[in-house]
């Protein structure tokens, strides 16, 4: 019977830089002694791994495979463990991982802004290493975005009210790191962003005059401009001051 042999610890997925060593590791209980072989997958092949037949399977991270462990006993029965992805980061920024990295979320890949028509879809990405592989949790304007719990956001049909502010969290059993917020603008704003500007912004302009050709000099037009300006500006206005 399969319930002969109970997987008691299964291998889990990591996210690492290429180059990095670490284990994967299965452990199991029978009836009988047990038996152990890893397999692999990359793309769509599955092959044994020669010579990997125990608990342990240590690696050196070359490419992004799928793993798994077949466990089997002396009466021919057999259990696979769960399949675990070994994500490999080919490029990472300098300085990644820190030396003494323990494993915490360290964020490779951040969000960047978008602009993105009315109905268009949106997409956002970022990536992060660990170990074991964090998990992701997308944030729009501060509120959790339930559905969105993968490395790339992806909304079909964008609306007015996806623009905002994005930012994503990894987390796993060490920690957690948070990426860049990012600005998406959604949709023809051009002409409403532009008469928010003028409504939010107060812009005074400023005009010191002394050369007239049929008035009297003024008193002291430049130093009038400057008081003004510094009242103004403590008022919240942008000034623009023009002399002559």
């Amino acid at each position: 019977f399969s319930t002969a042999i109970t997987i008691t610890e299964q291998p889990v997925s990591v996210s690492v830089p290429v180059g990095y060593s670490f284990t994967l590791r299965c452990r199991a209980q029978g009836r009988t002694s047990l038996q152990y072989q890893w397999f692999c997958q990359y793309q769509s092949d599955c092959r044994l791994i020669p010579g990997a037949t125990n608990q342990d399977l240590p690696i050196i991270a070359e490419q992004t495979q799928l793993y798994t462990c077949r466990v089997n006993d002396l009466h021919r029965n057999a259990v696979f463990s769960d399949w675990v992805k070994v994500e490999v980061h080919q490029c990472v920024a300098r300085g990644l991982p820190p030396r003494l990295w323990q494993g915490e979320p360290v964020i490779v890949l951040n969000p960047r802004e978008q602009r993105v028509e009315v109905g268009q879809p949106l997409q956002l990405q970022c990536a992060a290493m660990g170990v074991p592989a964090p998990s992701y949790q997308w944030y729009h304007n501060g509120n959790m975005l339930e559905q969105q719990k993968r490395k790339r956001l992806w909304i079909t049909h964008t609306k007015v009210s996806d623009s905002g502010t994005y930012l994503c969290c990894a987390s796993n059993s060490h920690g957690e790191h948070w990426t860049n917020a990012v600005d998406v603008h959604i949709g023809e704003q051009s002409q409403p962003t532009s008469l928010c500007c003028i409504s939010l912004c107060k812009i005074a302009l400023l005009v010191g005059n002394n050369r007239y050709q049929h008035h009297p000099n003024l008193m002291a037009p430049v130093r009038d401009v400057f008081e003004l300006r510094h009242l103004l500006e403590h008022l919240g206005f942008q000034v623009v001051s023009l002399l002559d």
